[in-house]
């Protein structure tokens, strides 16, 4: 963990009032997220720590005027990654939403780069206000049905168990590997156990004995729960539950009618996955609590969902509440009971006001290493030869990554099966661009609703190959065309016309540019959809995860079409 050194001395006799402390903060509303009791209470700051509470001599005073202080807001589990910026621009996006600890998974970056990309997420994150925490890929790759740009077995994962800031094995996707004890699954659990550090869960839907035998191996949280009922048997079973409200999956308003007095301890916000505008614009874990204080919930439970339950859940000591011997990352709202963050301090140091960094400095930059674009654009042929009159189509959701399974007649022209935009069947394909095979799959899909045109991105979780959806072949040939050309990325196509792109070159997942400049090329990317007819909320976060074989329950990688469920391909072609 990226903390403050703690100087136990120094701290010991400023918290005695043997020494000024060097900030108190008077006239404040404290959130006590142990006693669950809001009280005035001045708070005392030494060397970045909180050291006592009421009467100091201190080298600054601020007045809060009555303003509530609320720990700093920890996200559970987050893949920096998909909000295309490195931690550098990461922290910018989210330090003024009060946000100042995140768990994050970089098993994207490692699907692509392997060890390499552990280690720059590391490296690139160090020196910096917010405390980025990690967890260690489980998958990489996430299943044999797809090709990813790297393997991580346990002896690859083994040297970074025992970093300070790694705290917990990373979700773990292959559930039917843990269920049916495979050997190199238990392997990486078993390594991590050693460590006395938790194990994060990945099962959408799992229930009954499969789930207990899941459970049974270690695995000590979940945030794939989409309906009420999930949850209360997961939470019943053991399990942590991470609510989670990202830009293409929204899981809060269906799960909090299951937040009550007797399971809320057990209970976590997180954001898993969110676009850099949905970030600036609406927040991150500050937007949960917000919504979740606005349909009912006790604010204080709220607010301890955001710090204390994490903070124990990954034994977190010195952050998660505002009590001596804490860092003293503080959150500072106006009202509890519509709780908008007015000024954010990490480690002591005002460092956002107003929705705003008070220093636009949040850490350095380091190089990364070049992303992996190995396609022949000439020799892709994304046709399909008709060999039925049925096809099997996945179903796109809004603001879901769950997808449906159905069928369709096949719209035949010359002997090949083409997109029907009357009925809003597309074609998909997954083109691998790591080893430079040409692999392709192809497919079709409904709920985008393009008229003309093609999306194309190599943000494709997990392995992050390219995928591609559109109304004919030759506007998807050109899509992929221009991600080759400009090293990964986002792009929108009509025929040979490019027109919006947004270029991702730290492993085709990020970019290297200020958040603000991926923001204006996010919306210039969403715009240009919307004119082909796209009528997802964000279509590209939707087109991200359709190439990712553990969500149910129809998707489709390089290796072809996979029936989730029944973790296996299938033919395009229904027998």
């Amino acid at each position: 963990m990226h903390t403050l050194d703690k100087p136990l001395p120094k701290l010991l006799e400023a918290a005695r009032g043997d020494r000024p402390v060097d900030l108190l903060l008077r006239n404040a509303r404290l959130i006590n997220v142990f006693s669950g009791k809001v009280a005035p209470m001045d708070i005392a700051v030494a060397d970045g720590f909180v050291v006592g509470f009421g009467p100091y001599v201190a080298r600054t005073e601020v007045d809060l005027q009555g303003r509530f202080v609320a720990p700093g807001f920890i996200d559970a589990h987050v893949h920096i990654e998909s909000a295309m910026v490195g931690p550098t621009q990461f922290a910018r996006a989210v330090l003024p939403h009060g946000t100042t600890t995140v768990v994050a998974d970089p098993h994207e970056i490692a699907n692509v780069l392997g060890a390499k990309g552990i280690a720059y997420m590391l490296a690139a994150s160090a020196s910096q206000p917010l405390n980025f925490l990690f967890t260690l890929p489980s998958c990489v790759p996430a299943t044999a049905m797809e090709t990813a740009g790297a393997r991580l077995g346990v002896e690859a994962l083994k040297p970074f168990m025992d970093h300070r800031r790694v705290v917990a094995l990373a979700e773990m996707m292959n559930f039917p590997g843990v269920i049916h004890a495979d050997p190199e699954v238990l392997a990486k659990i078993e390594a991590m156990q050693a460590f006395g550090k938790p194990l994060d869960g990945h099962a959408p839907g799992l229930s009954g004995h499969a789930l207990h035998a899941y459970l049974a191996a270690g695995i000590a949280s979940d945030h794939e729960c989409t309906t009420a009922d999930e949850a209360r048997e997961k939470l019943a079973a053991g399990m942590h539950i991470m609510i989670r409200e990202g830009t293409g999956a929204r899981n809060l308003d269906d799960l909090l009618p299951v937040i009550d007095a007797g399971n809320a301890r057990r209970m976590m916000w997180c954001t898993d996955d969110r676009h850099a505008h949905d970030l600036t614009r609406q927040g991150g874990i500050d937007s949960m609590v917000r919504r979740a204080v606005r349909a009912g919930l006790d604010p204080v439970i709220a607010i301890r969902m955001a710090t204390l339950n994490p903070a124990e859940y990954f034994g977190l000591g010195s952050v998660g509440a505002v009590g001596p011997g804490r860092r003293a990352d503080l959150v500072i709202m106006n009202d509890l009971d519509d709780p908008e963050v007015h000024q954010v301090y990490c480690g002591g140091v005002l460092t956002a006001q107003e929705g705003r960094m008070v220093n636009a400095e949040t850490g350095g930059t380091m190089t990364a290493p070049p992303s992996p674009m190995r396609v022949a654009v000439e020799r892709l042929d994304f046709s399909v030869a008709a060999h039925g009159k049925r096809i099997r189509v996945i179903e796109a959701l809004p603001d879901q990554i769950v997808t449906g399974a159905t069928e369709a007649a096949a719209l035949i022209r010359d002997g090949r099966v083409v997109a029907d935009t009357g009925r809003d069947v597309l074609k998909i394909a997954v083109v691998e661009r790591h080893r430079g095979t040409g692999r392709t799959g192809v497919g079709f899909i409904s709920g985008f609703g393009l008229k003309r045109g093609a999306l194309a991105s190599t943000v494709a979780h997990d392995a992050h190959n390219i995928v591609v959806v559109g109304a004919d072949d030759k506007s998807m040939l050109a899509a992929v065309g221009v991600l080759a050309d400009m090293g990964g990325g986002l792009v929108v196509v009509d025929e040979e016309r490019c027109l919006a792109r947004l270029a991702l070159p730290i492993a085709g997942l990020m970019s290297d540019q200020p958040i603000d400049h991926v923001c204006y090329g996010l919306e210039e990317l969403l715009a240009a959809a919307r004119r082909l007819g796209a009528r997802l909320p964000d279509p590209f976060m939707t087109l991200s995860f359709m190439a990712l074989p553990v969500i149910p329950a129809l998707k489709i990688t390089d290796h072809g079409l996979v029936d989730v469920t029944a973790f296996k391909r299938v033919p395009l072609f229904p027998e």
